[in-house]
């Protein structure tokens, strides 16, 4: 697998399978990181979190989807997935950061098995009238099982200039370095609006035929 250095520091394929940036992804992870972190990572991402097993049978819409935007999944290697949503991939003011209850490592081995769904739920309570990803914590589910909580953030310093950097990537995975290594994937993500209470995001395969999955669900109740 070719990879390729560039003046912005950095390290990228593009990639034309969707495949190939998951092995990607996880193989950069393997390079930097002991496989001992990696699995007392997942050790401890799985002892006493897992509480239910809701979301796990979600299937994308048949519907046509409302739009296409750029999801960016990334994260340093010993730190916690961030998950941006951008109109395009040149925009600099996301639709959507959230910091993610689960490590870049464990998401990576995850990634490795095939399906990834990850749910995120919240209750406004009546309270709070602004548009579904104006909320600002959400419950969160992987592959249905409960592991904790995704926090709304504005971008970072670091944030900014990571996405700068990536603003002529369209889809691929790879590696860069800001304040540590940064560890990214990035992709074209179809989005359904199901209602003003429901929301999803599914990766597009390119090829349609290679059985992998990473889709988001958003849902609001009230």
């Amino acid at each position: 697998m070719m990879m390729s250095g560039s003046t912005t520091g950095v390290t990228t394929v593009d990639c034309h399978k969707q495949v190939r940036s998951w092995r990607l992804l996880r193989s950069i992870l393997e390079l930097l990181i002991p496989t001992c972190i990696i699995t007392q990572a997942n050790q401890e991402f799985t002892q006493g979190k897992m509480y239910s097993h809701k979301y796990s049978t979600y299937k994308k819409p048949s519907c046509i989807p409302s739009s296409t935007i750029t999801g960016t999944l990334f994260g340093s290697r010993r730190g916690k997935v961030s998950f941006c949503i951008q109109a395009n991939p040149k925009s600099i003011s996301p639709i959507l950061l959230l910091e993610l209850a689960i490590p870049t490592n464990v998401l990576a081995k995850e990634m490795k098995g095939g399906s990834i769904r990850i749910a995120f739920e919240c209750n406004s309570g009546n309270k709070y009238s602004g548009s579904l990803l104006s909320m600002p914590l959400w419950s969160m589910y992987f592959n249905g099982r409960k592991v904790g909580f995704a926090v709304k953030r504005k971008p970072s310093r670091g944030d900014i200039e990571l996405l700068q950097r990536l603003e002529t990537i369209v889809v691929g995975a790879g590696i860069t370095r800001l304040d540590e290594v940064v560890m990214y994937l990035r992709g074209k993500f179809e989005r359904f609006n199901g209602s003003d209470n429901s929301e999803s995001f599914h990766l597009i395969d390119p090829d349609s035929n290679i059985g992998q999955e990473l889709s988001f669900y958003f849902l609001r109740s009230c």
